[in-house]
């Protein structure tokens, strides 16, 4: 299997130190991530896992390690050099010194197990000093409660635990007991008014201990100290190495789990260090990891004229740094976070008014996952192929769901899952919306939020992906289909229970479900049948409908058939004499920026290319919208995702530089804050799904080709389509020249667009 020679154009060099943290490389593997920087001729990284979450429910960071070499190769250097190297995984630190010689360290994570590799080579001997640095060695109170988004409002005091550091001969331990007498899982579970039903509430944070340790042999415990960096206090502990050598290696070894005591999680960790492969097989198996990660799937513009400095280039660069982080999370135990994944720095450099924050802070929260940001970091995996890397998202769900059908149980007496949108790993809203100072007049279970009280649209798009993730992959979806039955069941009886609240009858006069109280997105507020909840029903019904009897037999199919019959159908409306998607049949007011109307296309489906109405949904993007940034590119908005499917590739190709060109941080996929926080994970996801939209789109067994591509950018790609489709295509001058489609499509399944009038059609 052989590499596509473009990817070592991708790589990222740099041939200065950085100034601090925010100049960092990312580097990861399975679920590890690191920020790695030369900062003041030391090499530094932060090391963050998924799924290390406190007691508060804050994402913490690992701690800070910091490689020093004495003689300093890097002081006075003649040459220096660091490489992220996508091909392989690693990055690269070398240094040309003309006293010292040459220096190079390769840092790598292993996919397979919870490993960091440092390997510092050297022509000369040095003495290499190696150090675990924590901010957390006393209790610290949480002032700004962004990072436990959850306590935000909460009448009492925070407190982020201490961790436990010790050191003895070659080795320095570390870990996180989180405090079970102050779990917000507790609290919130309190506040929701389920204490009787605490026992069905997934809690992931009780008993959870995270840590590791740093270890290299030929190396002894050489002391503490302590110092200030970024302005926050830290306590340092060191290894350095026994004697001066040219070769040294280094590992750290993590592990995190429910244990009653902090000795039966030192006991499973020296286990499972024994069972570890060697390094040499290590590499071996991350190389042919990350060897069939490049060639699975890719996107290439202008590969044959590499230039750094051209914003087109650049988006195909950019879309494959973005997808290297998002692998470096491929089976974390949490899905990758829209608002910083594993890659958050120290945040004075995201905005100054957190200068006192620590490196453990992020706004939205650790714990805490805003689902209408969420979809966006996952979309984009079906036609990367990176179905792998779907199932940590699904899982979030899978755990989650008795938490969910308990709320609806016990607040509303009827059936079905009742996921909220501001969503904690617990499956319980976060209690920053469901209101630690809630009104008298807020019914239990419904959030006290003037934004996403009654939004519910989201368990419907998961719900939706995880159909697609059948459709492009084919794989077993038997222990995800219970999310699926009980999101949709969830509309099904809610709203019928709300309508005999309200009126005494189940239906509508037209015999339909009355979707209300509702909101379409966080836009359209009390929204009576919104456009998002009406085509996620749909297409969720719909793809139901087609699964092969072996996972949904005839009975189940009769009842989804009586549930469609009962969806009311999409509204309309005249915008400047054109006929556009209406966002609901009514609503009190707008309040926010999404674009609920076009949801319909995105991600739902029911129109776009070679489906009914193209013109219908145009109409909505260039007629039917009530808010001035509706049409942003910042973030998570999706005008890049809307003009891709709707053929428009003028304005699609526009948005794609917005969204991929370099960012304002030295590694040029950092981008952010936007909306969340930086790195902006949702706001690369916008921009791989619509760079993906662009070159491929499909409608049932048809495949759509280059649907909204410039005729000016040449391109390579790779990119799969339903039933395990893989589509290879190079357009260059303007003109195909050449597609292979595997399996073998029949031709008249692939529609190459043709531009009329300056858009595809």
């Amino acid at each position: 299997m052989t590499i596509q020679p473009f990817f070592r154009d991708y790589d990222i060099e740099w041939n200065m130190e950085s100034k601090n943290s925010s100049d960092s490389m990312p580097l990861g593997g399975g679920d590890i991530g690191l920020n790695v920087w030369v900062q003041e001729h030391e090499i530094m990284f932060y090391a963050g896992r998924s799924g290390a979450l406190d007691e508060n429910n804050q994402l913490l960071k690992l701690g800070r390690f910091r490689i020093r070499l004495i003689p300093n190769p890097f002081q006075g250097c003649d040459t220096f050099r660091q490489t992220l190297r996508l091909e392989e995984g690693t990055v690269e630190i070398e240094a040309v010194h003309s006293e010292h010689g040459r220096v190079q360290a390769r840092l790598w994570v292993e996919v397979h197990e919870p490993r960091v590799h440092v390997e510092i080579d050297s022509e000369q001997p040095l003495t290499v000093e190696a150090c675990y640095e924590s901010w957390r060695t006393d209790r610290r109170e949480v002032t700004d409660r962004d990072p436990c988004s959850s306590l935000i409002d909460y009448p009492g005091e925070v407190y982020t635990s201490p961790d436990s550091v010790t050191a003895e001969g070659n080795e320095i331990w570390f870990y996180h007991l989180n405090d079970n007498e102050r779990l917000v899982t507790d609290l919130e579970i309190e506040l929701q008014q389920l204490g009787e039903h605490k026992r069905r509430i997934y809690d992931p944070l009780r008993d959870f201990i995270f840590g590791g340790r740093m270890s290299g042999e030929g190396f002894v415990f050489s002391g503490t100290q302590q110092g200030q960096y970024e302005g926050i206090q830290y306590v340092q502990w060191a290894l350095a190495s026994a004697s001066p050598g040219i070769s040294h290696r280094l590992n750290l070894f993590l592990h995190q789990g429910r244990y009653e005591n902090p000795e039966g999680w030192q006991q499973r960790m020296i286990q499972a260090i024994a069972e570890a492969v060697n390094p040499e097989r290590a590499w071996r198996r991350n190389e042919e990891w990350w060897r069939n990660f490049w060639e699975r799937s890719y996107i290439a513009i202008g590969a044959d004229k590499k230039d750094e400095n051209n914003p087109v280039w650049q988006v195909g660069r950019n879309y494959q740094l973005f997808r290297f982080m998002l692998a470096c999370n491929a089976y974390g135990s949490d899905p990758t976070k829209f608002n910083g994944g594993l890659f958050s720095f120290d945040p004075k450099h995201v905005h100054p008014k957190y200068e006192d924050e620590t490196p453990d802070f992020r706004r939205w929260g650790g714990g805490t996952f805003t689902a209408q940001n969420q979809r966006l970091v996952y979309w984009p995996m079906l036609k990367s192929g990176d179905f792998d890397m779907m199932t940590p998202q699904f899982e979030f769900y899978r755990r989650a769901l008795p938490t969910a059908e308990c709320r609806s149980e016990v607040y509303w007496g009827h059936k079905g899952a009742a996921f909220a949108e501001q969503l904690n790993n617990t499956g319980l809203p976060s209690s920053r919306e469901y209101g630690w100072n809630r009104s008298e007049q807020c019914e239990p279970g419904v959030e006290d939020s003037e934004y996403v009280s009654y939004q519910y649209v989201h368990q419907l798009d998961f719900s939706f992906m995880i159909l697609q993730y059948y459709h492009f992959s084919g794989q077993d979806i038997g222990e995800y289909m219970p999310f699926v039955e009980s999101s949709l069941r969830f509309f099904y009886e809610h709203y019928q229970f709300r309508s005999i609240q309200m009126t005494g009858r189940p239906f509508d006069e037209n015999g339909y479900l009355a979707i209300y109280p509702s909101t379409a997105c966080e836009t359209f507020r009390n929204a009576r049948n919104p456009s998002d909840v009406i085509s996620g029903l749909l297409a969720v019904l719909h793809s139901l409908l087609e699964l092969p009897d072996a996972i949904a037999g005839p009975s189940k199919k009769r009842e989804w058939l009586e549930m469609l019959d009962r969806i009311p159908p999409l509204a309309f409306e005249e915008k400047e004499g054109k006929r556009t998607i209406a966002p609901a049949v009514s609503w009190s007011h707008v309040q926010n920026q999404e674009i609920p109307q076009l949801y319909p296309l995105f991600p739902f489906g029911l129109f776009g290319i070679g489906r009914p109405e193209l013109h219908t949904a145009r109409n909505t993007w260039n007629y039917s919208l009530y808010h001035d940034n509706q049409k942003s590119h910042v973030s998570w908005h999706q005008g890049g995702i809307f003009t891709a499917g709707l053929g428009l590739s003028k304005e699609a190709s526009e948005y794609a530089v917005k969204k991929l060109a370099d960012g304002n941080h030295r590694f040029p996929a950092f981008w952010g804050p936007g909306h969340d926080w930086t790195p902006d994970h949702n706001w690369g996801g916008t921009g791989m799904i619509g760079l993906q939209e662009m070159l491929l789109q499909t409608d049932g067994n048809r495949i759509y080709l280059l649907p909204a591509w410039p005729e000016n950018w040449d391109v390579k790609f790779k990119l799969h389509a339903p039933m395990n489709t893989i589509v290879e295509c190079e357009y260059r001058d303007g003109q195909l020249q050449s597609l292979i489609v595997t399996p073998e499509y029949r031709s008249k399944d692939i529609v190459r667009m043709k531009r009329k009038k300056g858009e595809f059609e």
